[in-house]
């Protein structure tokens, strides 16, 4: 039962990041109102997507094992570009839960995203497992 529904909060995540639309026609746990606030952290990711994926090339952001990205280091944009990801993350993770009556596996959907982000971090990437380790993919 756990692993179906990790393997559900795995496709809800990475459609609604990737396909939106199809996301939302069908998954079984899904964004079921496209609030203002999700679809602009929706526009907003969209929008940092390339800065993001660059300073990942170059080391400066990782892809924590809470579905986050930290910043490695005093790159005051870097900074800045990763509080706003991870702040439309969590408008994101929290809309699915608040929707979808999971209020109480808000880490669980958290850790599934650090996972798909793991899964499609480019070779370079730092990313951290999920012991904590830090490693470059």
């Amino acid at each position: 039962m756990a692993r179906q529904f990790l393997l559900a909060i795995f496709v809800i995540l990475f459609n609604v990041i990737f396909y939106p639309a199809t996301a939302l026609a069908e998954a079984k746990y899904s964004i079921k109102e496209m609030t203002p606030q999700v679809q602009a952290a929706l526009d907003s990711r969209r929008d940092r997507f390339e800065k993001l994926k660059e300073l990942k090339s170059q080391g400066t952001i990782g892809e924590n094992n809470h579905g986050y990205v930290e910043v490695f280091g005093n790159d005051a944009l870097a900074k800045s570009l990763a509080d706003a990801e991870n702040n439309d993350r969590k408008t994101i993770y929290q809309t699915i839960a608040l929707q979808n009556g999971l209020q109480d596996a808000i880490e669980t959907i958290e850790k599934v995203f650090a996972q798909v982000q793991r899964d499609k971090a480019m070779p370079g990437d730092k990313i951290q497992e999920d012991d904590g380790r830090w490693v470059t993919k």
